[in-house]
């Protein structure tokens, strides 16, 4: 029987700390930054994607012990020299004196998120292809990755413009080690995409949308399975997702046998330039 216990708390937070580090090591790589994108901190990771990118955040946090104030300024200076504000998603498992730092030093909570997990087994491994399916998923191939991110943005922001900038974020993704990507479609048309990181026998499935005109059609059922299928195959043991509490990506996991282990924090502290020239600090 699988317990939600501190030990999965530390093995499903380091998935999503480590998959941070993939993410910015590739973005990195992809836009020629040379400065530090990732740091370890108070027993978890903070990565560095760019400005305002999703992927700009630490997980992992005081799962290993108390968190110091030296943990905490030491990942604040390293935002701070890339201007960036601080995000972090916080476990309520992780030691109180993370929480007590948070509150002292002026972080604000903005998101909530569950946390869902499900043990794979050699089964899973075989319930994808389903031959009784109509949509079809495979592999997008690297010269797609600009495809594939434009049809995952829209998934989520119908009639957005994509920027190059905002395409980016995604494409970098492309390129991370220990990440795959699935494009699903719908009579040879592209109709959702979602993705996996796999670290330390945990599978983490995040990023997953359907186009508005194919809902309702087994899309993200199917992109599901093929990601556990695919999670079975590679060895590993567990499979998780982080979703909005009472959405509709949580009612499509737990539909799949996932249950909810516990409830994320995203804590926010944001940062603003004083004055033309000056450096960036961030507020209180």
């Amino acid at each position: 029987m699988l317990f939600a216990d501190l030990a999965l708390a530390r093995r499903l937070e380091m998935t999503d700390a480590l998959a941070g580090v993939e993410f910015a090591r590739s973005w990195a790589r992809l836009n020629s930054f040379t400065g530090e994108v990732f740091l370890p901190v108070a027993g978890g990771h903070a990565g560095f994607g760019g400005v305002d990118s999703p992927v700009t955040q630490a997980f992992g946090l005081g799962l290993k012990g108390s968190v110091t104030e030296a943990d905490m300024a030491a990942m604040e200076e390293f935002y701070q020299s890339h201007g960036s504000a601080v995000n972090i998603e916080t476990c309520p498992l992780a030691d109180p004196s993370l929480l007590k730092l948070l509150n002292e030093r002026g972080y604000r909570p903005i998101e909530y998120s569950n946390v869902f997990v499900r043990e794979l087994t050699s089964d899973d491994a075989l319930a994808w292809p389903d031959p009784t399916s109509s949509v079809h998923v495979r592999r997008p191939a690297l010269e797609e990755a600009e495809n594939y991110s434009v049809v995952v943005i829209k998934s989520f922001v119908e009639n957005a413009e994509v920027s190059p900038q905002f395409a980016d974020i995604f494409t970098s993704c492309f390129h991370a080690a220990s990440t795959f990507f699935f494009m699903a479609e719908v009579d040879g048309i592209p109709a959702g995409g979602g993705m996996m990181s796999i670290h330390q026998g945990v599978a983490s499935l995040g990023g997953a949308g359907t186009l508005p005109e194919f809902r309702n059609r087994g899309v993200q059922k199917a992109l599901l399975l093929a990601r556990l299928a695919k999670a079975a195959e590679r060895g590993c043991d567990l499979a998780m997702v982080a979703t909005g509490p009472g959405s509709g990506s949580q009612r499509n996991v737990e539909r799949l046998g996932f249950r909810v282990v516990y409830t994320r924090t995203k804590f926010l502290r944001e940062v603003v330039a004083r004055r033309p020239g000056a450096s960036i600090n961030l507020i209180p």
